[in-house]
C-alpha cells in the first residue's frame, strides 16, 4: 500500500513522460525495495555501540586488537572476551590456566599449536578451528606454527554454574569440514549455528552462533538470530551498513554490539569484499567474577581456583609436572 501511494502522488506530480518524474519513482522504488529486504524481521537488530578494538599486548611478545573485555564492553552475556590476534615467533601465549569457560580459537591466517597437560597437542591451520572447554581446570600453550605472523580470532564463552567444574573437552573442526553456504553474493562459513538452511555439527553447550561472512561488492544478506540472545559483530576487513539502510558504515577492527530482535541484515556498498563474524549466544543470567584465566561466579570459588592452582589439585593435578615442548 505504502509503495503504491507514493508512486501514484509522484505520477500526479510530475507528469510521466516527464524525466524528473521518471528518477523520482526510481529512487523511491530503490529505497522501498533496499527497505522491505530488511522487514523480513519482526524486529531488526540494530547497532546499539560501536567499539574499535585498539591494540594491546598479551602473553608472550603477542599483539591482539580486544574488541569484548575491554573498558568499553566487559562482558556481552555469555562472552567474556573477544581477541583479534597476531604473532610471530618466538612470540606467543606460553602455559597458562583456564577454568570455567569456553575458548574458541579461528585461524585467520597461519597456524598455532597447542599442547596441554592431559598430552593432547595439535596445530590448527587457517580456516581451522578449535572449540576448548576448559571446564574445571586445564593449562595449555598455544605458539606460533610458522615464520610471519600467525593470524586469528579467540572468543571466550562463559559456562553456567553446573558446567563450570566438568571435564575439559575439545572440537576441532578442520577448513574443508566447516559447512558453507552461499546466495546472492554473500558467502558463510558457519562454525555454529544455522544460516541459509545449512547447520553446523559442532556441539555448543551454552548455546551459540558463530558465522563468517563474507560479502561481494553490493551484496546484502538479512540473518536471523533467536530473539532472547545477546549478538554482536566484529568486522574483519572493508566496511558495511549494518542494521537499516541508513546507517552509517563500519569499518575493520570494530564491535557492533546488536540491540534486540530477530534478524540482523548486512548491506556492502562499497566496491571491495566484506568480511566480518556474526556472534550469539543465549545469555546465562547468572554473576560473573573474572580473574585474568578463571572465571566463576563468586569471589570465593575464584578463591578456590586459586588455590586449587597453586596446590595442582582439583582438577590441575598435572600440573605440578607439566611443561610444554
Amino acid at each position: 500500500m505504502r509503495a503504491s501511494f507514493y508512486r501514484n502522488f509522484l505520477k500526479r506530480l510530475y507528469p510521466p513522460t516527464t524525466t524528473k518524474a521518471s528518477n523520482s519513482i526510481h529512487r523511491i522504488r530503490n529505497i522501498m525495495s533496499e527497505s522491505d529486504q530488511s522487514i523480513g524481521f519482526d524486529t531488526p537488530r540494530l547497532v546499539t555501540k560501536k567499539i574499535l578494538a585498539k591494540l594491546q599486548h598479551e602473553g608472550d611478545g603477542a599483539v591482539v586488537r580486544r574488541g569484548i573485555g575491554r573498558s568499553e564492553q566487559k562482558f556481552l552475556d555469555p562472552f567474556l572476551m573477544l581477541d583479534d590476534f597476531s604473532v610471530s615467533p618466538p612470540a606467543g601465549f606460553p602455559d597458562h590456566p583456564h577454568r570455567g569457560f569456553e575458548t574458541v580459537t579461528y585461524m585467520l591466517q597461519g597456524s598455532i599449536t597447542h599442547q596441554d597437560f592431559a598430552g593432547h597437542k595439535g596445530t590448527i591451520h587457517t580456516g581451522d578451528v578449535q572449540w576448548m572447554t576448559a571446564g574445571r581446570g586445564i593449562i595449555h600453550s598455544e605458539m606460533p606454527a610458522g615464520e610471519g605472523a600467525q593470524k586469528g580470532l579467540q572468543l571466550w564463552i562463559n559456562l553456567s554454574s553446573q558446567d563450570k567444574m566438568i571435564e575439559p573437552r575439545y572440537q576441532e573442526l578442520l577448513s574443508d569440514d566447516i559447512k558453507r553456504a552461499e546466495k546472492d553474493g554473500a558467502e558463510v562459513r558457519i562454525i555454529a549455528g544455522e544460516s541459509m538452511g545449512v547447520r553446523s555439527p559442532v556441539y555448543t553447550r551454552t548455546p551459540t552462533m558463530y558465522l563468517d561472512f563474507t560479502l561481494k561488492p553490493r551484496a546484502q544478506v538479512h540473518q536471523n538470530i533467536p530473539e532472547s540472545w545477546n549478538g554482536f559483530v566484529y568486522v574483519i576487513e572493508g566496511e558495511g551498513v549494518f542494521g537499516k539502510p541508513n546507517s552509517s558504515s563500519s569499518t575493520a577492527h570494530h564491535v557492533l554490539v546488536l540491540g534486540p530482535g530477530d534478524g540482523l541484515s548486512v548491506w556492502n556498498r562499497s566496491s571491495k569484499p566484506l568480511r566480518f563474524v556474526l556472534i550469539a549466544g543465549q545469555p546465562i543470567n547468572e554473576p560473573v567474577v573474572q580473574y585474568g584465566p578463571f572465571v566463576m561466579n563468586t569471589e570465593a570459588e575464584i578463591d578456590q581456583t586459586i588455590e586449587d592452582y597453586h596446590y595442582s589439585k582439583n582438577g590441575f593435578e598435572m600440573a605440578k609436572y607439566w611443561r610444554s615442548q
